[in-house]
């Protein structure tokens, strides 16, 4: 008769796949996990109670460090639900230009999400071709916030200002030719929409290579088929959202169902997966990929022929502009007032949630007609994705562990807050 062996082992935490500071207890019986607990907290940083100290605009920083993958999906989130509070009107170009870069953040979620959960699973080569297309993405987030991550782009009331004419573009020096120059800013030489229109017309082709490396790879489908299974009712019970869901096959998706911004003028479809488990996952995944770049189409086509404004003109709620600020006593004061006490929200209480590359991530705000949150509450998608890893690794393998958390694609940010 075979001896059963009965192991507790700590899983991390530091361990890779993890994105963040996660200890996972796992009891096993040989090698297969028996139960699976995982041990938060390690990464808080107290978010939501530092809100409460900080004015309304202060905290938009704040939320690009909680998913530091998703960064402006974040700060969406938090605007649309100060919006709310004030029942203010965002002008259309800026709703424009927020859907267009919550798809580009899509992207680079995605794309880190392939990437690294190639490299957990094996698979080295995806997250060299990955961080290529990254690159690209991030210096749209740096020529229009000048910061390549953490960008604080939009403001409640818009976007803190209008798209670039020209890309940043590289300069000769002892590392780079003047030849190798010519040729990284061939793509360069316009506006930032140019550039963006160059990405998306070269992406397919990128999503292709990634779909030739993985999706049809028999080590790839023997780490991933049936590894992880969700079914559809137990995803709606876990509180699943995003392509958690979908790939249970739910096809539920925020821009579709409740749609915000300009989402329900837009052309895409929703993936759906069949099985629940992590390689249905994978292919929904992916497939967003595809649908995003369908949407950063239509955006930039939009933005090209409709020029306007980026922000609210109400000088309580967003700064005047600087000429105005510089030559007109009234705009000098609502300058002097905002940048001092803050945006005054009146009383009440607020949810605002988008379809964030994870899931549904909410921000709930009380306001008690202060120039600061009474309080705020995060509604973080990874947070019910992980109450689940002990119900999904149950009966698997230590390795399979690896491909379930990769496969949640789950960031500690916004866990821990």
């Amino acid at each position: 008769m075979a001896e059963i062996r009965n192991y507790t082992m700590n899983f991390g935490p530091q361990h890779p796949a993890a994105h963040g500071v996660l200890r996972l207890v796992l009891e096993l019986d040989g090698e297969v996990v028996q139960r699976a607990d995982p041990h938060i907290g390690l990464l808080h940083r107290a978010t939501e109670k530092l809100a409460e100290t900080r004015t309304w605009i202060q905290s938009v920083p704040y939320m690009d460090r909680l998913d530091y993958v998703s960064m402006m999906s974040n700060e969406h989130a938090y605007c649309l639900a100060v919006e709310k509070l004030l029942g203010i009107e965002v002008p259309v170009r800026a709703q424009y230009i927020r859907v267009m870069f919550d798809e580009i953040t899509r992207l680079l979620n995605h794309l880190l999400w392939i990437g690294c959960h190639g490299l957990d699973v094996g698979a080295m080569a995806m997250v060299l071709y990955t961080f290529r297309e990254r690159e690209d993405l991030v210096d749209a987030y740096e020529a229009v916030s000048g910061a390549r991550m953490h960008a604080a782009y939009y403001r409640p009331g818009g976007v803190y200002r209008d798209l670039p004419d020209r890309m940043p573009q590289y300069t000769e020096n002892r590392f780079k030719s003047a030849s190798t120059v010519k040729t990284l800013n061939e793509n360069r030489t316009g506006s930032l929409l140019d550039f963006l229109e160059d990405f998306t017309n070269r992406f397919p082709t990128y999503l292709d290579e990634y779909h030739t490396l993985l999706t049809d790879n028999r080590i790839w489908k023997q780490r991933l088929v049936n590894v992880g299974v969700v079914s559809p009712e137990r995803a709606l019970q876990l509180g699943f959202t995003g392509a958690m869901l979908r790939g249970s096959g739910i096809a539920w998706d925020l821009r579709k169902k409740q749609p915000y911004e300009v989402y329900a003028d837009l052309d895409f479809d929703i993936p759906v997966g069949v099985n629940g488990d992590s390689y249905d996952r994978y292919l929904v995944r992916m497939e967003e990929m595809r649908q995003s770049n369908r949407i950063i189409k239509q955006c930039i086509d939009w933005l090209r022929k409709n020029p306007g404004p980026v922000i609210t003109d109400n000088h309580k709620v967003a700064p005047p502009a600087r000429e105005g600020m510089k030559s007109n006593m009234e705009e000098l004061i609502h300058h002097f007032k905002l940048f001092t006490e803050g945006i005054h929200v009146p009383e009440g209480e607020a949810y605002a949630a988008v379809e964030h590359p994870k899931g549904e991530f909410g921000i709930y705000f009380v306001s008690d007609g202060a120039n600061k949150p009474y309080r705020m509450k995060i509604r973080a998608p990874g947070y019910a994705h992980l109450a689940a890893m002990d119900e999904m690794a149950r009966g698997h393998m230590i390795a399979d562990v690896v491909t379930i958390i990769g496969s949640q694609d789950i960031v500690f940010g916004e866990i821990d807050r």
